[in-house]
């Protein structure tokens, strides 16, 4: 063989390589956690959906995402921030909620890309016609199994001295709080568990080596909080690499980082 056959061998067997890193990127991959909590005498499921920016599983009608859902047969179901992007439409995530809100309770606090755009009052309106609770600086509550649980949400830490009522420590209480490395803010405040997402994983992981990631918005290079689960004495923290696959992100691609699908068991 040729040096230049040689060399043309070697880039081919690189050129598929990068594809194939590529595009398994890009598929979604569920990951599960498991909680442990005194507070809790029957168990109790979440799906979390973090960072969708009006991507589409399965297609327009959002199948892939709605069979995971269905699979996993959630009690709750909270939407993240940035289910939308700052650009672009709103179709896909609506779909998703509206098919998600007819069978399961559902909650959702915007992220910064809502906050981005200038109709985020009326996205909110359209999310809430749908059945899911919109949380800006608010909580909802569910019973289930016969236990109370509160779900709050704020986009900025600051944001929680809005809500007005204080933590009832009778209730599991979940806050939904989009930025991950405002942790320091959210702890101590009676919260048994924070889910977080907006890093994106890191971006960039070397499984086992640097499992944070390259880079994350708001942390810069090598953050520390992009994707896992960190306990902080009877709190737990959760963070999604969540969803985002969009085409702006095509030359910042996903690298052993897949979309995260997470479920989330309480015990």
């Amino acid at each position: 063989m040729s040096k230049r056959a040689k060399l043309l061998t070697i880039s081919s067997i690189l050129l598929v390589i990068i594809i194939a890193l590529y595009i398994w990127g890009y598929a979604m991959q569920t990951v599960s956690y498991t909680v442990d909590s005194d507070k809790i005498t029957e168990k109790f499921k979440i799906v979390f959906i973090s960072d969708l920016h009006n991507c589409s599983y399965g297609g327009s009608d959002q199948s892939q995402l709605m069979d995971a859902i269905d699979e996993a047969s959630p009690d709750i179901v909270i939407f993240g921030g940035d289910v939308i992007d700052q650009y672009g439409g709103t179709d896909n995530a609506l779909t998703l909620m509206s098919e998600a809100s007819e069978n399961y309770n559902c909650c959702y606090c915007p992220g910064n890309h809502e906050l981005k755009r200038g109709d985020l009052d009326e996205f909110e309106e359209d999310v809430a016609e749908l059945g899911v609770h919109v949380l800006d600086s608010d909580y909802c509550q569910f019973t289930i199994n016969g236990q109370e649980v509160r779900v709050y949400g704020v986009l900025y830490a600051s944001r929680l001295k809005a809500i007005e009522q204080p933590i009832d420590d009778s209730c599991y209480n979940i806050l939904l709080a989009h930025r991950p490395e405002e942790i320091d803010s959210y702890l101590n405040k009676g919260f048994d568990l924070i889910l977080s997402g907006h890093a994106h994983g890191g971006q960039w992981r070397i499984p086992h080596i640097l499992e944070q990631g390259i880079y994350a918005p708001d942390q810069g290079l090598f953050p520390d909080y992009t994707n896992g689960m960190f306990t902080y004495g009877d709190t737990v923290h959760i963070i999604s690499k969540g969803l985002a696959r969009p085409l702006r992100m095509i030359l910042i691609p996903r690298i052993f980082n897949r979309p995260e699908f997470t479920i989330i068991e309480i015990q």
